[in-house]
């Protein structure tokens, strides 16, 4: 059984800080929350791609603890509210950044909604894992597909 601390907690992580109760598009606005954190990082403490994939890798543990508990307190599989995939999404896509300025982060944030809407194998599949885990699994890997589009536009000088 979960304490109500703990439910709290999980709530507040899985939804963003309340960005998953947006009333239209709640992914999307866990997608922007993490650009304006992102672009705030980058900004003030010069983050780099190394530390976007590391923000994205680290936010995974408390990400699926954090929807397992949500998905189960709400009795939904993936129940909308929970965007804190989005948001480690979101990360790992602006690390296949070669520089960020607008234009990157643009084509990061369009990139990512492409493959976490679209679903392209094995996007899609991760989703049947089991709780938090496919919630959060399916996002990290559109985010690796947005990288890696974003890392080859950067090669070919295209931004």
């Amino acid at each position: 059984m979960t304490s109500p601390k703990e439910s709290r907690l999980a709530n507040l992580i899985s939804t963003w800080f309340g960005c998953g109760y947006s009333p239209a598009a709640p992914g999307t606005a866990g997608s922007l929350a993490a650009l304006v954190v992102a672009i705030v990082l980058h900004e003030l403490a010069a983050f780099g791609w190394w530390q976007f994939l590391l923000l994205g890798v680290l936010t995974c543990v408390p990400g699926v603890w954090a929807a397992t508990r949500t998905a189960r307190a709400s009795g939904l599989k993936d129940p909308g509210m929970v965007v804190v995939d989005e948001v480690i999404g979101q990360w790992i896509a602006l690390a296949g950044a070669h520089a960020y300025h607008w234009k990157t982060y643009a084509a990061a944030f369009v990139l990512f909604r492409i493959f976490d809407i679209w679903k392209p194998a094995p996007v899609r599949q991760l989703e049947s894992l089991p709780e938090g885990l496919g919630i959060v699994a399916d996002d990290v890997a559109a985010g690796c597909y947005a990288a890696l589009l974003l890392w080859f536009g950067g090669y070919f000088h295209l931004y």
